[in-house]
This record gives C-alpha cells, sequence and structure tokens, in this order.
C-alpha cells in the first residue's frame, strides 16, 4: 500500500505516541485537582499549551483545547454570532470554505444571520479586493480558509486581515491544513481567531485548538465548569492535549526541511504523470499552493474509476459518484473547472513518510491507470 492522502489524515508521530503514555497508564489525574497527580496533569497542560503557541507564534492563555478542527471552527462562527448580534448579523466568508465552516454558516442563516460566500478565481484564490466590497456596516466576522483542503492554494490571509482591523472587524482562519505545512503565526497573519486540527499533524483524532486573540470574548460553545479559562467547560483530555503540544513541537523544529523535502517529492510526482499524460491539468495554485498538495484532473475519465483500477493507493478524489452520475466538488465547481475536467480529479497529498520511491510507484500506477481506461 501507498498512502498519498494525509489531507485527509495523518498517522501518529512515534513521538507524539511516546508522550502520550505516561498518561494513558500512570498519570490519570484530573489537571482540576490539588493532589501530586492532579499537579502533574495540570504541569503538562501547561507545557502542551506552550508547545501549541510557540508554533502559533501567540501567547499561551490564548490557546483553547477542543475536540478538533470541526469543533474550533464551530466555536469561532457561533461564538462571535451570538457575542455581537446586537452589533450586527452579517458575516463573510467563501465559495470554497470546508463543510465545517461552510455548514455552521448555514445554521446561522437559518437563525437570523446574513452570510456572504464570496467567489474565487480559476486557481481557487481570493481576491481581497472581494473582501472589502462585501464589508457592511452590520458585518462581525471574516472567515477565510488559510490554504484549501483540495487544491492546496494558500489565501492572502495577512491581506485579509489588514482589511478586517482597518474594518474593526473579527477574523477567522480555519488553518487545519496549514499548521505543521508551512509558516501559521497568528501575528503576521493578523487574526484573531485560527483553528488548528490535530489529525492532520501527525497527533490522534479527536483534538485540535482554536486560537483566540487576546482582550477577545465570545460565548462559549459548552458551557459546565470553568476549564480553559471559562470558554470550553469540561475536564481536559490531557492525554490528546499532550499529544497536540508534541505534535505542535515536532512540526517546529522540521518545518523547513519538511517543505523542502516534500515539495521536490510533490513536483517529481506531477512532473513524472504529466511527461506521459500531458492533458493532465493541474487543479490549484501553480505556486502559492501547499508543499505536499497535488491535485490533477485527466480529462474524460473518473477520478474514482482511476483509483478503482489502483487498490493499492491511498488517494481521494475531487468527484462523488450518486446513482451513475458525476458530480465535481463545491471547490471545483466554484472554481469555474467544467464538469468533464472536475469529474477526473484526483488527490494526491504527500507527508513525512512519503519516500522517491512510493512517488515514482504511484506515478507508475496512476498512468497506467489512465491510459487503460
Amino acid at each position: 500500500m501507498i498512502y498519498l492522502d494525509y489531507n485527509a489524515t495523518t498517522p501518529i508521530a512515534l513521538d507524539v505516541a511516546k508522550a502520550m503514555m505516561p498518561f494513558i497508564l500512570e498519570e490519570f489525574g484530573n489537571p482540576s485537582s490539588s493532589y501530586p497527580i492532579g499537579k502533574r496533569a495540570k504541569k503538562a497542560l501547561k507545557k502542551a499549551r506552550s508547545q501549541v503557541a510557540r508554533l502559533l507564534g501567540c501567547g499561551a492563555g490564548e490557546i483553547v483545547f477542543t475536540s478538533g478542527g470541526s469543533e474550533s471552527n464551530n466555536m469561532a462562527l457561533k461564538g462571535v454570532a451570538l457575542s455581537l448580534r446586537s452589533k450586527g448579523r452579517h458575516i463573510i466568508t467563501t465559495k470554497i470554505e470546508h463543510p465545517a465552516i461552510f455548514n455552521p454558516a448555514i445554521f446561522l442563516i437559518e437563525n437570523g444571520w446574513d452570510v456572504t460566500f464570496l467567489p474565487v478565481d480559476q486557481y481557487g484564490f481570493l481576491d481581497p479586493d472581494e473582501v472589502k466590497k462585501a464589508i457592511r456596516k452590520d458585518t462581525v466576522l471574516i472567515s477565510v480558509m488559510h490554504a484549501n483542503n483540495e487544491t492546496g492554494t494558500i489565501q492572502p490571509i495577512k491581506e485579509i486581515g489588514l482589511i478586517a482591523r482597518d474594518h474593526d472587524i473579527l477574523f477567522h482562519t480555519d488553518a487545519a491544513q496549514s499548521v505543521g505545512k508551512i509558516k501559521t503565526d497568528v501575528r503576521d497573519l493578523c487574526v484573531d481567531f485560527l483553528s488548528v486540527t490535530g489529525h492532520k499533524l501527525y497527533a490522534p483524532k479527536g483534538v485540535g485548538v482554536l486560537y483566540i486573540r487576546n482582550g477577545i470574548k465570545i460565548v462559549p460553545l459548552i458551557h459546565g465548569g470553568g476549564q480553559e479559562n471559562g470558554r470550553r467547560a469540561g475536564t481536559e483530555n490531557v492525554i490528546l492535549n499532550v499529544a497536540l503540544g508534541e505534535a505542535c513541537e515536532l512540526a517546529g523544529k522540521h518545518l523547513e526541511d519538511y517543505t523542502a523535502r516534500v515539495t521536490a517529492l510533490r513536483d517529481r510526482l506531477h512532473n513524472k504523470i504529466i511527461a506521459d499524460v500531458p492533458k493532465a491539468a493541474l487543479n490549484g495554485h501553480p505556486e502559492n499552493r501547499l508543499p505536499n498538495t497535488l491535485n490533477l484532473s485527466f480529462p474524460g475519465k473518473i477520478g474514482e474509476e482511476i483509483l478503482a483500477e489502483i487498490p493499492e493507493l491511498c488517494a481521494s478524489t475531487g468527484a462523488a459518484c450518486e446513482d451513475r452520475s458525476v458530480t465535481i466538488s463545491h471547490v471545483l465547481a466554484a472554481m469555474g473547472v467544467s464538469r468533464e475536467i472536475g469529474m477526473g480529479a484526483v488527490r494526491l497529498t504527500l507527508g513525512r513518510p512519503t519516500t522517491e520511491e512510493e512517488v515514482d510507484q504511484a506515478a507508475g500506477w496512476i498512468i497506467k491507470a489512465v491510459k487503460g481506461l
């Protein structure tokens, strides 16, 4: 098996698994307890919070541990909407967001808010001027993903953040796909909120983070005890939070090496495929893209059928087949990709364990499958 679906999920890094083990087997204390085993759990949480904060370039007190990216996104959108509903009920986002943004936005629409979904260009890139044009007197939040999960296109987050600050509007970015792959310094990005997902970062599933800039208060999604400085109730999951802290520590140490190595492997894969299948079309920005992400369309083919010919390859498509019809993804549709091109999309995403041998083998399999079909 060759795994090229790292944007879907990642394996748990060995050092992350090792960091978790004491809290699985021995250190089971409640961080709110005052006796030694509880104090050790609290100390471990403090360390994990600092590790995440270092990677994001923020203070430890600005980190809120959550159950994952979906909760973090819901917390940002719904929390701001409820907190500022007397100021305004308008939110701005894009047509290419993950369902964890799109569906909370729909929920808010159904409950009296107004949401503007901005278009993108043929590369999946958002023009900051479109954001500026969409701002209204009652706009309270802008939410734009940092990098797209399907195409890898990186958005101009800093430029949008500056626009938001000029208009005194809060700004959130879903950075599930970018954290650990490219620099995600919250100060440099000019964001007020940033969502992190552990299982995209070689940590376990079920853990994430919402960065909330100091001084901002929002209505919590979960009410109960005073954990996470009153922003998210519930006894902290020390095991998973420690794991995410270690994963962020590892990501920060190896970010430059990862970027260079994986970019080279991605481009090697791309070049090998188009050398034999020159009609393969790149979906996403040719340069301003995540280092690990390659989304290719094979005109006249169906992505699911291509992958069905290669059971040894773990990858994703940009289309869903239902009742013998093919519907391209909402991301490719928003980019203006035609049905003929979009239905042949295959997403190949590389990770830390990916090797040259795997890339070469996968390219050969894909070429053979496309030509066979």
